[in-house]
């Protein structure tokens, strides 16, 4: 996939997708899709999406609390079979009206054919565009445009707001049924201060950074992709309140039956399933036989699944 940067210009006719694509979620991926479903009357698909860290919103500290880092994003897109990203921060064209956005960037940089959108794409400065305007201007750039309808599942519409409710509430198996893959986090392994080794349950330690969005504080089943290998795994997602530690909030995982040393590395954590909420306990030793138990139930729940399990 060619990343485009800076005035870099498509040669060739292309589909393009266009919206934020923030979790790449099932109704993101359907709007990618039939984008490149056109490849095959010769266009060649495109995604037009702002850089996730740079938009702004009333919520998180004025952005928005990402479901996948712009990394991440980007090769999940990749996979669909996209060929040309134009990612640019959102502050490079906050100002641009809605025809000088249609004119300039679809027509002029994307040579855009066929725009896809979701019914809730909004574009041009103050988001004063919508799907009606953009059939409008369309129509007098030569750009046929198709609206897929928004996506609903048991749990209702999908939607990245929604998904990130579910984030925050622990309710996992409803983001991952919204997103289609499990919701993870992919993040350097630092070192600790040792003390789930002296509990005989050596750890990996992951700080969540600012602007990711939260995880309710608790366990949770997870699977540790390592070397293409996933392993089953027990990750307390909190700040570690049995030993006042007062940090960051981390991602600790303990990796069932894994030995290896994964200090400096980047490790992805699939999360699975909530199992409970963070605890205080009165002791090492309660913690320790807590942990036991978290990490029996983490084994049933992936036994037969495929993920090693250290047996």
């Amino acid at each position: 996939m060619i990343i485009l940067k800076d005035e870099q210009v498509i040669t060739e006719k292309t589909a393009c997708a266009l919206g934020l694509f923030d979790g790449v979620h099932r109704g993101h991926q359907l709007v990618i899709g039939r984008a490149c479903g056109y490849k095959k009357q010769g266009l060649s698909p495109a995604v037009f999406t702002f850089a996730t860290d740079s938009v702004t919103t009333k919520g998180h500290d004025g952005r928005l609390e990402m479901i996948l880092t712009d990394e991440c994003k980007r090769r999940r897109i990749e996979r669909l079979g996209v060929e040309y990203i134009c990612s640019p921060a959102f502050e490079s064209m906050r100002d641009m009206s809605c025809e000088e956005f249609v004119r300039d960037i679809l027509k002029g940089r994307l040579n855009c054919a066929r725009a896809v959108c979701g019914t809730d794409f909004r574009f041009g400065k103050g988001a004063k565009g919508d799907s009606e305007l953009l059939c409008e201007l369309g129509t007098r750039y030569g750009i046929e445009v198709d609206i897929v309808k928004q996506l609903c599942d048991d749990n209702g519409v999908i939607s990245s707001t929604v998904i990130r409710s579910a984030i925050r509430a622990g309710e996992i198996e409803i983001a991952n049924s919204m997103l289609g893959y499990a919701f993870f986090m992919e993040l350097p392994v630092e070192r600790g201060k040792q003390i789930a080794r002296r509990l005989e349950h050596p750890t990996i330690n992951q700080r969540i950074p600012k602007g990711q969005v939260l995880l309710k504080f608790g366990v949770y089943c997870t699977r540790v992709v390592i070397d293409g290998r996933q392993y089953a795994g027990v990750t307390n997602v909190g700040i570690k309140p049995t030993f006042d530690m007062h940090t960051s909030p981390l991602a600790e995982t303990y990796i069932i039956g894994y030995k290896g040393d994964l200090y400096g590395k980047t490790v992805q954590v699939r999360y699975d399933s909530f199992l409970r909420a963070e605890e205080r306990f009165d002791s090492p030793q309660q913690l320790k036989e807590q942990i036991d138990k978290d990490t029996l139930a983490a084994m049933a729940y992936y036994k037969g699944t495929g993920a090693a399990l250290g047996e």
